[in-house]
């Protein structure tokens, strides 16, 4: 029987070092390591195959998607 391999990466794109990047104000960086440490929370507490289906094309596209979901409701109650 073939074996199959689950090139699958959660973490995929996902800047998860403590160290601040040479452009990144410090609010950014805060941010970031806040966003890090909620992702690693729902990674251990949820479970790789849990993760997988609850973010299929890894957790940075949900992150977008999120934030143009909350850009565009910003922009309609402005009008």
């Amino acid at each position: 029987m073939a074996k199959t391999t689950d090139n699958y990466s959660a973490f995929n794109e996902v800047n998860l070092s403590n160290a601040r990047s040479e452009n990144e104000s410090y609010e950014d960086y805060k941010k970031r390591q806040k966003q890090n440490k909620e992702i690693i929370k729902v990674y251990n507490t949820a479970g790789r195959d849990n993760f997988k289906q609850m973010f299929p094309n890894g957790i940075i596209e949900a992150i977008k998607n999120s934030e143009e979901k909350s850009n565009a409701e910003e922009l309609g109650e402005a009008k």
